[in-house]
């Protein structure tokens, strides 16, 4: 039997995630058209990974995104200002980055950081034409749109564990 509830969080994560999909594919047309669609992709996954059956969970997640996702894409933009795409350059990368999360005292942080370092990353293999600093800010802002997509649907469309209180 299906409960009122999982109907509604699945819902919920589809419409999240499609919206999330198209508002991403025509924002990063909008500046690199080649990258559209891994543009959108990139949005759809932060929504569902941000996307919680609560609002207090969901805003924990979206912080937690949105700093793996800065630290992540700042560390893609500082290799590429020394070095081009290279598997290993993308290896040093994510371990620098990992590093860096831990040094912080962060280091629930590394795992979104070394996601955003393997999206960028492999976007400029794809397309080695993009500018390195629009390529991470690209990322940056399509991971945004995910984020602000799920607060607003957790937060105009609570979930019933929401007004049970559950967590």
């Amino acid at each position: 039997m299906i409960r009122r509830r999982s109907l509604h969080v699945s819902l919920q994560v589809a419409i999240v995630s499609v919206l999330s999909f198209y508002f991403g594919v025509h924002f990063t047309q909008f500046f690199q058209g080649e990258s559209a669609g891994i543009g959108g992709l990139w949005a759809a996954i932060s929504s569902i990974v941000v996307l919680q059956a609560t609002q207090k969970a969901t805003i924990e997640s979206a912080w937690m995104r949105t700093l793996g996702t800065l630290i992540g894409a700042s560390m893609s933009a500082l290799y590429f200002q020394f070095f081009p795409f290279s598997w290993l350059g993308m290896g040093a990368t994510i371990f620098a980055t990992v590093l860096l999360c831990e040094m912080l005292n962060i280091p629930d942080n590394a795992r979104l950081a070394s996601i955003t370092v393997c999206i960028t990353m492999v976007m400029a293999s794809l397309h080695p034409s993009i500018n390195p600093y629009l390529n991470s800010i690209l990322r940056f802002s399509e991971s945004m749109i995910g984020i602000a997509l799920s607060m607003a649907a957790i937060s105009l469309w609570p979930t019933d564990a929401d007004a049970k209180g559950e967590k």
